[in-house]
């Protein structure tokens, strides 16, 4: 997918900011080309610096990577789920219940980013196996309706 074919209709208007970072790539092209760049941003981080938080009730990096994680994993499922024709509406997600449930300070930055890698190769290997036909389904989730490649609102 090239991000300036994404029409506006396939995505919620606030993500137009991160879109708008996304360079004109095809989709695996980016997700291949951003796994090693992550990785090594994250290994380039003190670890004493890995579980601190600027002020309570706010993130650590720790948490923000397994946030990363997790965020992809829901992305993911919906891509399969729209890609496969299923029109059934998913439910959204509050990623305030997800982080303090997680434990990431409580792991090493290794298991981490070994987790990140192979998420983002199962990302990676799914959207290898989409069509031009596909990534241009549409299905419903958190009230709003997204094609595989993006997400607009209702």
């Amino acid at each position: 997918m090239i991000t300036k074919l994404l029409k506006v209709e396939e995505y919620v208007s606030y993500q137009s900011r991160y879109l708008d970072l996304v360079e004109d790539k095809p989709i695996v092209v980016s997700l291949e080309g951003s796994l090693h760049e992550f990785i090594s941003f994250f290994n380039s981080i003190e670890e004493v610096k890995l579980s601190f938080s600027y002020k309570e009730s706010k993130w650590t990096i720790k948490e923000l990577l397994l946030h990363v994680i997790d965020t992809e994993r829901i992305f993911q499922y919906r891509a399969l789920r729209f890609a496969r024709n299923d029109k059934t509406s998913l439910p959204g997600y509050d990623e305030n219940f997800y982080v303090p449930n997680s434990n990431a300070n409580d792991r090493d930055l290794a298991s981490l980013l070994k987790e990140y890698e192979s998420v983002r190769n199962s990302t990676i290997a799914l959207f290898n196996s989409f069509n031009e036909e596909t990534m241009l389904v549409i299905g419903y989730s958190g009230g709003d309706t997204m094609s595989v490649r993006g997400r607009r609102k209702n």
